[in-house]
């Protein structure tokens, strides 16, 4: 970003080898500042740790461009309410650009003076003149800023998670409406239960990611919300004009006007923080149950994959399940960034700045550990099909065993649930146990033969005929998606 005077490589210590790294890629370095110590970051690794928006959204500069912002915003504002002088106003929103600030001065600054925002302060005052740069951050105090900053980040969060969770909805719907009547195994305690249609796996994972849609847009008027309350929340500095003040600022910034300061209440980051955790924990969930169905063993779907992606150093013949696996990565890191947010919730007093610190790690790594859930689950389901006779193979495989349930309520109207329900269990674990077909032991049982006709039977030992309501409750979940997607299409 910035050209810096190059630094002598020391001949020995901690710091040489990985100097001499960097000079071996690039001759004309002379010395590395270790400037990308975050997994996020990483030249090499951080396309599947975060995302360019996320990147984007989160970038130290940005986040200064982003302070700026609302710096210049609120110097306008006040302009509009006689608070400070127009011109002054004027030339703070001018010169509100961080590329015109010195921004090594900035980092020298914030370690000299220990103060997050006074050194960024110092270098805008500077650029903006002496007679405009005595109304900036007018009545105000530091974490105003920051956290409306931080809130703006979150804003733009939200509206690219929204469209990436459409995207997904929409790509699942297909799924579910071309394979509503797709016969496959459905498990409990990862054990054959029933058979089900493939749409009412895949309308679960539509349902869910709906909920969270509805989460999101139903947390926006209660966190994305201004603060502008001043030194201890009380407006004083504001000269009796705070409350007008902050409707106008909020206005100008697209956020929503909260009824009183929230330095020290952090229910709203941890509200975010855990929204978006639990996004990517649906995410995780599909991600591991498409792993899962794709090993060989099972073969029921089959990922996307194309010659020049490698699976194994050694082992040539490897398709790994890469983008799964890394889905359910960033569905675990996430979730762990709400025990962050969660304990930030205690602040002192009115103000207290060790949450607000937290707050920093949290909010920015859970946004790109979801968003880039997100993006990689849009090409996993993007290449995803469903290896229909697979399936059905799987499901005739252990057909006595899905059988049962059927069998048992059919035989319960001459025999009593219960008592039902005993006998057929004795015979299916007897036939699992000696490999005997059940339909043979229904036939050799005194009180079970000649009970249910043979077409009776038949039916009942056909898996494509006990998927219940599975295309009923497929399409009823498909019809609410796909109203919900015109309605956002349309808003």
């Amino acid at each position: 970003m910035h050209a810096h005077a190059a630094m002598p490589t020391p001949p020995d210590g901690p710091d040489a080898h990985a100097l001499r790294i960097a000079a071996d890629e690039d001759p004309a370095a002379e010395s590395c500042r270790h400037e990308r110590g975050h997994i996020t970051d990483s030249r090499f690794y951080g396309h599947i740790y975060a995302t360019e928006t996320s990147r984007a959204i989160f970038c130290d500069v940005c986040r200064f461009q982003s302070w700026l912002d609302v710096e210049a915003e609120l110097a306008l504002a006040q302009a509009e309410l006689g608070m400070i002088p127009q011109a002054a106003a004027d030339r703070i929103a001018e010169c509100a650009r961080v590329h015109l600030l010195d921004l090594d001065g900035v980092r020298a600054e914030i370690r000299r003076t220990a103060h997050s925002l006074v050194g960024l302060l110092r270098a805008f005052q500077t650029v903006c003149g002496p007679e405009a740069g005595e109304y900036i951050h007018f009545g105000t105090t530091t974490q105003d800023i920051q956290d409306t900053g931080q809130v703006l980040a979150m804003k733009r969060v939200l509206d690219a998670l929204g469209q990436l969770i459409a995207g997904l909805v929409a790509r699942l719907v297909e799924i579910s409406e071309e394979h509503a009547g797709t016969v496959v195994l459905g498990r409990t305690h990862a054990q054959p239960a029933l058979p089900i249609g493939f749409g009412l796996k895949a309308a679960s994972w539509i349902d869910e990611l709906l909920r969270h849609a509805q989460r999101i847009e139903e947390m926006r008027p209660r966190v994305l919300v201004l603060q502008m309350f001043g030194a201890a929340g009380s407006m004083a500095g504001f000269d009796g004009k705070g409350p007008e003040l902050l409707s106008r600022l909020a206005s100008r910034l697209g956020l929503a006007v909260p009824d009183s300061g929230w330095h020290a209440a952090r229910d709203r980051m941890a509200e975010y923080v855990s929204t978006l955790a639990m996004t990517a924990g649906t995410l995780g969930r599909i991600a591991d149950e498409i792993r899962t169905l794709g090993r060989p063993e099972i073969g029921e779907l089959r990922e996307a994959w194309y010659l020049g992606k490698v699976g194994s150093s050694t082992m040539p013949h490897k398709r790994n399940p890469e983008g799964c696996e890394q889905i359910v990565v960033m569905a675990r890191l996430a979730a762990a960034q709400a025990a962050t947010a969660l304990s930030a919730m205690g602040g002192d007093h009115e103000r207290d700045g060790r949450t607000l610190r937290m707050e920093w790690v949290c909010v920015p790594d859970v946004s790109h550990y979801t968003l880039t859930a997100c993006e990689i689950m849009t090409r996993v389901l993007g290449g995803l099909t469903v290896q229909t006779d697979r399936a059905l193979a799987n499901v005739l495989s252990v057909r006595d065993q899905v059988a049962t349930e059927g069998l048992m309520l059919a035989f319960a109207g001459h025999l009593g649930k219960q008592s039902a329900h005993e006998r057929i269990y004795q015979l299916i674990q007897r036939g699992i146990s000696e490999r005997v077909p059940l339909r043979e032991l229904i036939d050799a049982d005194p009180d079970l033969s000649g009970v249910l006709a043979p077409e009776e039977l038949d039916a009942l030992f056909d898996p494509a005929r006990y998927l219940g309501d599975s295309a009923l409750l497929t399409h009823r979940v498909t019809t609410r998606a796909r109203t919900w997607l015109t309605t956002r299409k349309a808003a």
